[in-house]
């Protein structure tokens, strides 16, 4: 199911960030030490909003990424 408030995700495997878009703000995160079981749950998620929420936010280390082009 789509979320209406994380626009988009990319996850590095090798360096285990995983990059969130969100739809309100327009601002990506990058979050650090994802285990590759936490972002398989994520991406599996009928509600992403909530498993972030649960899981990840205040969970793992993060910066805001300064602006870049439309992630399209």
């Amino acid at each position: 199911m789509p979320s209406i408030s994380i626009r988009k995700t990319e996850y590095d495997a090798d360096r285990r960030i995983l990059s969130v878009w969100f739809v309100a703000s327009g601002k990506r995160y990058e979050f650090e030490g994802v285990p590759p079981e936490t972002f398989a749950a994520f991406r599996a998620a009928f509600a992403k909003g909530r498993y972030f929420n649960d899981h990840i936010r205040n969970n793992f280390r993060y910066r805001l990424v300064a602006s870049d082009s439309d992630p399209g």
